[in-house]
């Protein structure tokens, strides 16, 4: 008997597909919301690369002067 043959290979790609679909669902599952946790960070993302910019340029400013 051989290892692969046509049973064998339809068994594992019924098992990829759902184990696919497996780690979608628990992924979005686990996953922030777009409206929610998306928004969130990157608006704390924004932020904080704004005040990173703003004390790295001030911060130049006054050590030349």
């Amino acid at each position: 008997m051989a290892i692969v043959n046509k049973r064998n290979a339809v068994i594992g790609w019924v098992v990829v597909k759902a184990g696919k679909r497996a780690a979608k669902k628990k992924a979005q599952g686990v996953a922030p919301s777009a409206r929610t946790g998306g928004v969130a960070a990157g608006a704390l993302a924004a932020v904080g690369g704004a005040v990173f910019f703003w004390r790295k340029k001030r911060g130049g400013e006054s050590s030349a002067g």
